[in-house]
């Protein structure tokens, strides 16, 4: 199949999803095309024959007062599909991205042409429900003709949020377990002076919503009680706030901001434990990578998290805001060596059952042949 494939190409688990299943897709023999106004970090220069770039070309004009980028993302959808031939357009997120793959379906002079939305998260639970998109957001995943979530938590808030009258597959986000494995992590430990002290670990693009002060407050109590230390990795509009309590708190020397990265399994496998203290979280792909790596998640009760961890067998699940139980959590397993070990090992294969990248893209290439083999959506 030929596959155009728009994400947001920055640090969030959309844009690592779609990237990491186009790459895998083109290693299956898909011609795989992205189209977005930057290149997706994930591909890190990574092209292969399969692999192609497109980049929505953004012009500004006086007259208008914002980027005009829903139709100019359309306008290049259009562009890549009449010359490229494409088979189907994959968006994740629906804004505004299944809005501009419905303007480009409507302009594609193939009747063959499909269109298939991924629904990520907070562009169901928290933009969507904007009374100026909420209109336009039920249009566009209905005028879809293939539509998935990455939860069932994820599928429920869809259909109850916007009484969408269409059939949404659960399809997993996955890992790729031969990438996110335990590796070796002295060059870690010695690189940050990190050898007698027990190390958790939190991963995000720091946007309030994932919470990332609850994780300094969390190691906070945590520090006090055995010799630890935190790793931060990301960036956002959180991270000058974090940045803040940890000079209050006096965790300076503690706490390791790292900014973002990509070579994660090295940095995950120097963890003892992963913090996931989310207000909204569909799924939890950097959760999903911590297990595979083998840290136990210590994560809140919300979305699709408790559909990836497991309570008392891969981690443990607190309610939003209870920084004391969590923290209660992480002392448990940083003083029982063996239970902490046996969660990981836990975390490690139900990666590998549940959410292994075979797996699940299998899932996604039965989709598209479904929807391919479906009537047009109008």
């Amino acid at each position: 199949m030929k596959i155009g494939i728009t994400c947001y190409p920055t640090y969030g688990g959309s844009g690592v999803l779609a990237t990491e299943l186009g790459k895998a897709l083109a290693k299956r023999g898909h011609q795989i095309h992205f189209i977005s106004y930057a290149m997706p970090m994930r591909l890190n220069g990574g092209f292969d024959n399969n692999i192609f770039y497109h980049e929505v070309e953004m012009t500004t004009y006086p007259v208008f007062e914002f980027p005009l980028y829903t139709p100019a993302l359309a306008s290049k959808m259009v562009e890549v599909a009449n010359f490229e031939g494409l088979d189907l357009l994959h968006v994740h997120y629906a804004i505004p991205h299944a809005t501009s793959a419905y303007l480009a379906k409507k302009m594609i002079q193939n009747d063959k042409f499909r269109v298939v939305t991924t629904l990520h998260g907070t562009d169901i639970t928290l933009v969507g429900l904007e009374p100026s998109f909420l209109s336009v957001m039920k249009f566009s995943i209905e005028k879809s003709d293939g539509v998935t979530a990455v939860s069932r938590h994820l599928k429920e808030k869809t259909l109850t949020n916007y009484a969408i009258n269409k059939e949404i597959d659960v399809i997993p986000n996955f890992v790729d377990v031969e990438e996110y494995r335990h590796v070796d992590d002295s060059c870690i430990r010695r690189k940050f002076s990190l050898d007698d002290k027990r190390i958790l670990i939190h991963v995000s693009n720091f946007r309030p919503v994932k919470r990332v002060m609850d994780v300094v407050k969390i190691f906070d109590i945590v520090q006090k009680k055995i010799p630890a230390a935190l790793i931060l990795v990301g960036d956002g509009p959180e991270r000058s706030n974090c940045e803040m309590l940890v000079r209050e708190l006096g965790l300076q020397h503690s706490v390791k901001f790292l900014g973002k990265q990509n070579e994660l399994p090295e940095i995950l496998s120097a963890a003892d434990i992963f913090l996931m203290p989310s207000q909204s979280e569909s799924f939890g792909l950097s959760a999903l990578e911590a297990m595979a790596c083998e840290v136990p998640v210590i994560s809140s009760s919300v979305g699709g998290l408790p559909e990836l961890v497991v309570h008392n067998q891969t981690g443990y699940i607190a309610e939003i805001g209870d920084v004391e139980r969590m923290a209660k959590y992480a002392v448990d397993l940083l003083t029982n060596e063996t239970k902490r070990e046996m969660f990981a090992k836990e975390g490690r294969k139900r990666a590998m059952e549940m959410f292994n990248l075979d797996k699940i893209v299998g899932e996604y290439e039965r989709h598209y042949e479904k929807i391919l083999n479906l009537p047009k959506v109008d």
